[in-house]
């Protein structure tokens, strides 16, 4: 049986994110999939991505998420699934 799973998903990326347009580049690939939820700024430095949508296009996410748009320079990606709620209805930049 063929079923499509959905969740949550928390990723804090760390690295040089900030002001080199790391939001938008993961807004537009999120848009692009149907994912829903937000990418903001955080005051250590770090992007904070959390997102809500099919579980393979959530990974797909996580994969560019850790690449990140030219400029950028990604350390790491610490991520924490979580329980689908469906609390987002679209997809944006805070």
């Amino acid at each position: 049986m063929n079923y499509i799973q959905y969740s949550a998903v928390k990723i804090i990326v760390s690295g040089h994110v900030q002001g080199v347009g790391y939001r938008y580049f993961i807004a537009r690939f999120a848009e692009g999939l149907g994912i829903n939820g937000y990418a903001k700024n955080l005051f250590t430095g770090e992007v904070e991505i959390t997102a809500e949508g099919r579980r393979e296009f959530l990974d797909a996410l996580i994969e560019k998420a850790s690449q990140g748009p030219r400029g950028a320079q990604v350390k790491s990606c610490k991520v924490e699934w979580l329980d689908f709620k469906k609390k987002y209805d679209k997809f944006e930049i805070l």
